[in-house]
């Protein structure tokens, strides 16, 4: 079953500003969903769309069959949106946070009661209800946000940036989290991120918008397939020595300055082997320190930087 489907989606401001353009899109009930594109690609107003909070301009979005237009209020029962700033009350505890959300959603207590345990179990926060939430850390006021959004029991749950600002051990702790959502509670998960691996690890399905619009979408693997072609890497001591041996570097293989990544220069290979060997006796004949030289398979973040022109990293 389809839980999102948006089609021909315009959304113009009435200062003129166009953020979607055309926008076509299909979620999966029961998936993960991953939005990507550069600053400015429309990804907050598509959110702001899908959760009744703006009208679009034109075109359709239907969410389980019921049209977000004209059954808004409907629709809202159904969702669950986790911002990047929570919405905890710190002069609350953990468990009357959860239970006043359940009030909000008119759910009965003893049923509020019985999915609040399971809740605080499913996302490890009996450790913390002796503890005042004012004490607790970035990382655990996220899990608790998230459990508090699905006391209602949304079919469909947005993330936006979930783990924006998060150690490495925090954010695989939350992707284990986010993966038990959907695995246990089979909801559907609508997610923006701006951490490619993020995206790659979490999701069934990725789609990448510039400019409003939708340039690809798909599954990860399908996504790497795009690009069709072996990426050559050169990774460099240094950014700066990166840097220093790019432009030289333009006159031995076809390079953009899109390949120039921090201390590594990535290309798509046009002539195979031959840009190797060209590029591999360069280094060598004019001294260049390099770390090594290989023939790599597509990332994520290459289709991401063939799609947009943009800096994966930099994109949020």
């Amino acid at each position: 079953m389809i839980a999102i489907r948006v089609k021909d989606l315009v959304k113009k401001y009435k200062n003129g500003v166009q953020a979607l353009d055309g926008l076509t899109l299909t979620v999966n009930e029961g998936e993960i969903f991953s939005l990507l594109g550069p600053n400015g690609a429309g990804k907050s107003t598509l959110i702001n769309v899908l959760t009744t909070f703006l009208r679009p301009t034109s075109g359709s979005v239907i969410l389980f069959g019921k049209d977000a237009a004209h059954e808004a209020a409907a629709i809202r029962t159904q969702i669950s949106c986790v911002a990047q700033r929570t919405s905890i009350d710190s002069h609350l505890s953990l468990t009357e946070n959860m239970m006043f959300q359940s009030r909000l959603y008119r759910v009965p207590k003893p049923e509020a009661q019985n999915r609040m345990k399971s809740l605080i179990s499913c996302f490890g926060l009996e450790r913390y209800l002796k503890y005042p939430v004012s004490s607790y850390s970035g990382g655990v006021k996220r899990r608790l946000d998230i459990a508090l959004n699905m006391m209602s029991k949304p079919k469909v749950l947005f993330l936006d940036e979930p783990t924006v600002g998060m150690d490495i051990q925090s954010r695989m702790a939350m992707w284990d989290m986010v993966k038990k959502i959907r695995n246990d509670f089979g909801t559907t998960i609508f997610l923006t991120t701006h951490y490619l691996e993020e995206a790659d690890q979490l999701s069934d399905t990725i789609c990448i918008m510039k400019n409003g619009k939708e340039v690809l979408q798909g599954s990860p693997n399908a996504l790497r397939e795009y690009l069709r072609q072996d990426m050559l890497k050169i990774n460099f001591p240094s950014k700066e020595e990166a840097r220093n041996s790019f432009e030289p570097l333009k006159s031995v293989i076809e390079l953009k300055e899109s390949d120039l990544r921090h201390d590594k220069i990535i290309t798509s290979l046009k002539n195979g082997h031959v840009d190797l060997e060209k590029a591999n006796r360069w280094l060598l004949e004019h001294d260049i320190p390099f770390l090594g030289i290989e023939i790599m398979q597509p990332t994520l973040e290459d289709v991401f930087i063939r799609l947009t022109g943009e800096d994966a990293k930099e994109a949020s």
